[in-house]
């Protein structure tokens, strides 16, 4: 996983330990995928599984999500792994506290058999289902995986 950080406004929020990081990724169960709609920014909300560096998704292998990453493969990623509301006595008193890496990348829309069995291998291990490992080869006849190689990342929490 490259490292390019991006400028943060508050540093002393940033995420750097690589570990943390990869928590995050580890921990989470909602990804937010963006990509280009012509000149229109498009994000969906998917769950996923985190891996070597590796984000696994699962798909129907046509509409608008595919559609796009074909004319452009190169994402923006985010996630959070905690995200807690904390409660003042007045409006302004109130703040978040939470854990979440942006993170671009770039996106392989894979077809065939074992690609479809380590995605969906790497998605329920995410999800808490690890021995879960025998898929219906008819719902897997109608998919694709979408295998997103991370070239940057950064992350932020609200407190260190």
């Amino acid at each position: 996983m490259g490292n390019l950080l991006l400028n943060m406004r508050k540093a002393n929020l940033e995420i750097k330990d690589e570990e943390v990081l990869k928590e995050v990724l580890s921990g989470a169960l909602i990804c937010r995928l963006a990509m280009m709609d012509g000149d229109l920014p498009y994000i969906v909300p998917v769950n996923y599984g985190y891996r070597d560096g590796y984000i696994y998704m699962h798909s129907a292998p046509d509409g608008k999500k595919i559609d796009l990453l074909r004319l452009n493969n190169k994402v923006c990623f985010e996630v959070e792994d905690t995200m807690e509301i904390i409660k003042g006595d007045r409006a302004c008193d109130w703040t978040t506290s939470y854990r979440s890496v942006i993170g671009y990348g770039i996106v392989e829309i894979l077809s065939d058999e074992k690609s479809k069995q380590t995605g969906l291998e790497v998605i329920m291990a995410q999800h808490g289902a690890p021995h879960l490992t025998e898929f219906n080869r008819k719902n897997m006849g109608r998919m694709v995986i979408l295998k997103l190689n991370i070239t940057s990342l950064t992350g932020k929490q609200s407190r260190n």
